[in-house]
């Protein structure tokens, strides 16, 4: 009966939610959805499994991060051209609506190096093109994330390495993984800046490690910055300061925000998340950023020492728990997700197959539409929108 009256209470508050949020629409550029089919096809690479999607509705095309590859395809799912060579991981991405480019969080942990990579994709037209050497991809260093990231936590003089359980890591941060652009968090208009969410280790021993962390960059100067990647030799140029950085508490998470997306038409953003495993929290799997909430200074509860910054708000819908205060949703949308900002979006799925006896990750996006229900507040499109 609990459960029954608190998705029946999200549901409406859901519902009050985009109805506030709707003016925002107006300012989206219009998708085609005649254009837009029900289902893509990425393609089975010999990587890790599909990190992360972004779409180029305009132009017709899809863009697939497959860890270790980039893969573009038209709206048919017809591979145009790929990235390879990538040695580190190649998770989340997003366009860039003021450049055309696409932009990705890029990592190499064991040199502690951590950057925004940024794909030219207009000159992506061939399989095989190489990341260091073709001249399609730069990169841009994070100098806070690895601050963040390599934090000597319990003051032995020594960070104690890239594990889950080591006492370091500053908010249990495991590096970056979501990426997207919008407004400020607070504004549905304005000019779209760069978000950048950290991973964040699960670790059920801490108290430090409960909040998800976004970096706000205003990447208009970037090119200033921007470099070839030798990942033989990782440069470390990049700006010395972010715009802002942002606590949101959703409760331990298994390695932070996987996916981070804004939804033009409701004016939120999204995040996808792997469950948590504290007893204490609700361990959803998927949490709404309220965009119409301006960020607030506030504790940035379970700090070893005292320790203030600038909070971000859930919006209050889907599902709650009372005794946390944290609300959320159940759905998985850890392999891609992209907004196509008039209520519908893409989400990826994928799996393992075996092709010619090598094992390959397999990848799809459907499309569906937001209902803002709960438990799960997608539901799939099964018939042709435009």
């Amino acid at each position: 009966m609990r459960k029954s009256v608190l998705a029946a209470l999200g549901a409406a508050l859901a519902a009050a939610a985009l109805a506030v949020t709707t003016p925002a629409a107006a300012a989206a550029p219009p998708v085609d959805m005649d254009r837009m089919p029900l289902h893509i096809h990425g393609g089975a690479w010999p990587t890790s499994h599909v990190q992360g999607v972004a779409v180029d509705a305009k132009n017709g095309y899809m863009y697939w991060s497959f860890t270790q590859i980039l893969v573009k395809t038209d709206l048919a799912g017809n591979v145009v051209g790929t990235v390879e060579g990538l040695t580190g991981h190649l998770g989340d991405l997003d366009l860039n609506p003021r450049d055309g480019r696409v932009y990705g969080s890029l990592e190499y942990k064991a040199q502690e190096a951590f950057y925004i990579a940024i794909f030219d994709v207009d000159r992506i037209d061939r399989a095989g093109m190489r990341a260091e050497t073709d001249g399609i991809m730069t990169t841009v260093h994070l100098e806070e994330v690895v601050e963040d990231f390599t934090a000597d936590m319990d003051g032995n003089g020594v960070f104690d390495g890239d594990t889950a359980n080591t006492p370091d890591h500053r908010y249990g941060s495991s590096g970056i993984d979501g990426v997207a652009f919008g407004p400020t968090f607070g504004k549905k208009n304005g000019k779209a800046n760069l978000m950048v969410a950290y991973g964040v280790y699960s670790n059920t021993e801490r108290t430090d490690n409960d909040h998800q962390v976004v970096l706000e960059y205003d990447v208009s100067q970037w090119h200033k910055y921007e470099r070839p990647l030798r990942q033989s030799a990782p440069h470390r140029s990049g700006p010395a300061e972010y715009d802002g950085k942002y606590f949101l508490r959703t409760g331990n998470t298994t390695y932070g925000v996987q996916n981070l997306e804004y939804d033009a038409h409701q004016g939120h953003w999204l995040m996808a998340v792997y469950e948590g495993k504290k007893p204490e929290f609700p361990n959803y799997s998927f949490f709404v950023v309220d965009g119409a909430a301006a960020p607030a200074e506030g504790e940035i509860v379970g700090q070893p020492a005292p320790e203030r910054g600038t909070l971000l708000s859930l919006l209050p819908a889907g599902l709650h728990d009372p005794a946390s205060g944290t609300y959320g949703w159940e759905f998985h949308g850890n392999y891609g997700i992209v907004s196509l900002d008039n209520g519908y979006f893409y989400v990826a799925e994928g799996k393992r197959v075996e092709q010619d006896g090598v094992a390959k990750q397999d990848a799809d996006v459907y499309l569906y539409r937001w209902t803002g229900q709960a438990p799960t507040p997608f539901e799939r499109v099964t018939t042709p929108v435009g």
